[in-house]
């Protein structure tokens, strides 16, 4: 099996479980992780909505359901 999915490092994989817990909510830009957030929005993984705060994508939660919560994929 070859990896084809960016690397995330372990402050970014804490930042997307971070902005999972937040969910609706989203999370501020101005964090300690402001820096991982970011990132996470360059790999598609968040978005900022109008008020500039991190949201989740749906690549997002894919990633944090298969990475993080270490569960397969499923598609039917």
């Amino acid at each position: 099996m070859v990896w084809t999915d960016p690397y995330l490092e372990t402050c970014c994989r804490s930042a997307l479980h971070r902005l999972i817990l937040a969910g609706t909510a989203g999370r501020p830009p101005a964090l300690k992780d402001g820096a991982c957030l970011a990132r996470l929005e360059t790999m598609g993984f968040a978005d900022r909505s109008q008020d500039g705060r991190y949201m989740t994508t749906e690549d997002g939660e894919k990633r944090h359901r298969a990475e993080i919560l270490k569960q397969e994929s499923t598609s039917f």
